[in-house]
């Protein structure tokens, strides 16, 4: 039975799905400003077409475990292409802007269910000696698509207008349904465990609160330090603490915390959360210094960042390839000593930076990205028995956002107070030099935090080791 499943077709299939999807995720981002205009809302409103969406997205994950335990590869895949399907087209149609809104949202089920069941399909589909190359292959499209999106955005709002960036997407959605009703093949068992609705709330605050706290506090006057910020961040721990007591006492829990037990998963894991808050925050910080100090306009500093964020996609496949050859270890620990190396160099930056200089280290910086994150994701699952597999990805899967969402808000919030912090101490008038200098100093603050955060990764990096998969799925 198993030698009939024609796994290049199924990876095929994945990728023309995934592509469109993840593409999504940034290819409204450079739309913001035009939206503001459209729709005559302020800048904290239409960010919720951001914040919205990963909110969507983090909350549905933890869920996605035991959806795949429940549907077919084909049912959840089709299910959740024809639900990215329906919320694409009515936020193509919106006429106002929460019309907007929740075909955003809508979206965003599609996108927080897809990824997971795509890597769990793929764990079961090839073994560990060659998941490397396959995982680096999917890597590919999760790093290629949504450095494409600012770009491609640019040029389809100017051309033919913003209702063309969902517009744009529907054929190739419909065309990656009909693919899959044809050749998607089913992977997997469907063992129907038993769900647990207090789990889910509790994932729902816990996870939901985290990514809104973390994403809401540029907004208000105090940042962290504001009431509402601090509240919404201890209820959301405080639901986290009881989901996971929770999940050690179920006997069917819906995200299986023992996956934590195996020492190369906690360790991949911890890099891959630590990479994914340098690779966001320096996606948010460094478009903002070049457009400050720097005086680049927003379309030059996308296309200034756009070398290193190909190549990080590129890449991928080539790492995952020497991942199968070598292991993790000759990957992760010299990408963890270029990302030192990198946050060293922008922890000094000055507006007076020759560029050619800067485009060269941002390329390192997303070099070293691709070195790190899918070999520690890949490796850490392969250290997994088979059922814990959905739980893994999951649990992997679930910690992107809130990676990407703490680390975006703590280098703004590090970059805003040092940068207001050092114009406050001077006695003279606020001109542009002052303005840039101080922001300046700010962007250094933020990359010390950086380099702090990057010495754990070499740290964690130097114990990491080739993990062996279990025998049998009996361990546990």
């Amino acid at each position: 039975m198993e030698k009939k499943i024609n796994s290049r077709v199924i990876l095929i299939t994945f990728i023309i799905g995934a592509f469109f999807v993840i593409l999504n995720e940034t290819l409204l981002n450079i739309a913001l400003t035009k939206l503001m205009t459209v729709f005559n809302v302020d800048a904290p409103t239409v960010q919720w077409l951001a914040t919205g969406f990963m909110l969507v997205m983090g909350v549905l994950m933890p869920i996605s475990a035991s959806l795949i335990q429940w549907f077919t590869t084909r049912q959840l895949f089709i299910g959740v292409m024809t639900i990215f399907l329906i919320g694409t087209i009515i936020a193509a149609c919106a006429v106002n802007f929460p019309m907007l809104l929740i075909g955003r949202m809508v979206q965003a089920i599609g996108t927080g269910v897809l990824i997971p069941v795509i890597m769990n399909a793929l764990l079961l589909l090839y073994p560990p000696e060659v998941r490397g190359k396959i995982m680096g292959t999917f890597g590919l499209v999760i790093m290629f698509a949504p450095a494409m999106g600012p770009t491609l955005s640019g040029v389809i709002v100017d051309l033919f207008g913003w209702r063309w960036l969902f517009l744009f997407v529907i054929p190739f959605v419909l065309f990656s349904i009909v693919f899959a009703l044809k050749y998607l093949q089913n992977v997997g068992e469907v063992t129907r465990p038993k769900i647990d609705i207090i789990s889910i709330i509790l994932s729902t605050i816990g996870i939901g609160g985290m990514i809104y706290g973390f994403s809401s506090a540029g907004e208000h006057a105090g940042g962290f330090l504001s009431i509402t910020i601090i509240s919404i961040i201890v209820i959301s721990i405080i639901s986290l603490v009881l989901f996971v007591l929770r999940q050690l006492k179920l006997e069917q829990p819906l995200l299986d915390v023992r996956v934590f037990k195996y020492k190369n998963y906690t360790r991949g894991v911890s890099l891959f959360v630590i990479v994914i808050m340098a690779m966001f925050a320096s996606e948010i910080v460094m478009p903002m210094y070049l457009q400050g100090p720097l005086g680049y306009t927003a379309k030059v500093a996308g296309l200034l960042l756009l070398p290193g964020a190909l190549l990080n996609g590129l890449m991928s496949p080539v790492m995952g390839t020497l991942f199968d050859k070598y292991g993790p270890r000759k990957l992760i620990i010299p990408g963890t000593i270029m990302l030192i190396g990198v946050m060293i160099f922008f922890s000094n930056i000055t507006p007076s930076i020759p560029i050619w200089s800067f485009i060269m280290v941002y390329i390192i910086l997303m070099l070293s990205i691709s070195a790190i994150m899918m070999p520690a994701q890949t490796n850490g699952l392969n250290e997994l028995p088979k059922h814990l597999y959905p739980h893994g990805t999951a649990i992997a899967n679930t910690l992107q956002p809130i990676a990407g969402a703490l680390g975006v808000s703590i280098f703004v919030s590090i970059m805003t107070q040092s940068t207001q912090s050092h114009i406050e101490k001077q006695s003279t008038p606020v001109t542009e030099q002052l303005m840039n200098e101080a922001m300046t100093i700010g962007v250094h603050h933020a990359y010390w935090f950086a380099l702090f955060l990057c010495c754990i990764a070499f740290v964690i990096a130097l114990f990491i080791k080739k993990a062996i998969a279990p025998e049998s799925d009996m361990e546990s």
